[in-house]
């Protein structure tokens, strides 16, 4: 096996992500030790009773005290504020990085507080489930799903590679992104679908008592799909749809006309139009299976 990337990891956050990260680096022999936080003392004794962490502590400032790699595992909102506590706690040469799923504001909200000799690299596993906290996690999440990096310009390219190499590791594609254009990537192929899956079910859940019951008695697949989306942790979606609001109501708005157009094909029955939406669906699903994306 491969020697270890790093001798210190801190976890701030040991949700499905950081749970997994946890798990896939061991596995991996990625590091030496592993350090963990949370905010919850629940989910502090959580990670202590799972084994999944060689030390849980309770301040982030703990946490990254002597880390070599320290990643923010956290609603996007929140890492601001944790950039500007832990600054003066990182040690020199330390490689900082993240999972959020938006980019941009990311590298806006953490790159100040960052002091010299801190190494930067955002990144974003494309991975997850529905369900969320440290018993979630589990070693494979990554394999086979892309890592996606965007590390700001004059980023310190051995730091850059060596997180690469962690997310390769951990099974992990991996794909240096410019952040802006990362948001517009996922603002169509996540936050949107997310969008439209609490706002699905959001419907369902408003219809008079008989009808509500029945939309749940008889639900069918695709129903049953987005309640699976729409099963995913509130505030980090929050933050993500808040923190990528640009992006995400560009697409929103061109998805609207679409939307209206097809609506206008089923009302004068313009068979062609709609038969070639739902052809053209039929292609980006094999396409996405191909890719072994599905």
């Amino acid at each position: 096996m491969a020697e270890p990337l790093f001798e210190r990891l801190a976890l701030i956050g040991v949700g499905l992500i950081g749970s997994s990260i946890a798990r896939a680096a061991r596995a991996q022999n990625v590091v030496r030790s592993i350090v963990a936080t949370a905010r919850s003392a629940a989910t502090r004794r959580r990670v202590i009773e799972l084994g999944i962490a060689d030390q849980v502590v309770e301040t982030n400032a703990a946490a990254v005290a002597g880390a070599d790699l320290v990643i923010f595992c956290i609603p996007v909102g929140q890492c601001g504020a944790v950039a500007r506590e832990v600054a003066g706690h990182l040690a020199r040469g330390a490689i900082v990085s993240d999972v959020g799923s938006v980019k941009a504001q990311i590298v806006r909200d953490m790159a100040p507080h960052l002091p010299p000799g801190v190494h930067f690299v955002p990144a974003h596993p494309v991975a997850g489930t529905e369900y969320s906290g440290p018993d979630s996690g589990f070693t494979t999440l990554f394999e086979g799903r892309w890592a996606l990096l965007t590390p700001p310009p004059g980023t310190d390219e051995a730091a850059v590679a060596t997180v690469e190499e962690l997310w390769r590791r951990c099974g992990s594609m991996v794909q240096r992104m410019e952040p802006g254009h990362h948001d517009r990537v996922l603002a169509v192929v996540s936050h949107l679908p997310h969008l439209i899956a609490f706002t699905i079910c959001g419907t369902a859940d408003d219809l008079e008592g008989e009808s509500r019951q029945e939309v749940l008695q008889f639900a069918a697949s695709g129903f049953r799909d987005f309640t699976r989306i729409a099963a995913s942790d509130p505030v980090m979606w929050r933050d993500i749809f808040l923190n990528n609001r640009e992006a995400l109501l560009e697409m929103l708005a061109r998805f609207m006309e679409d939307a209206q157009a097809m609506a206008r094909a089923v009302r004068w029955g313009d068979t062609g139009y709609i038969e070639d939406k739902i052809q053209r669906g039929r292609v980006i699903r094999k396409s996405l299976i191909e890719l072994k994306q599905a």
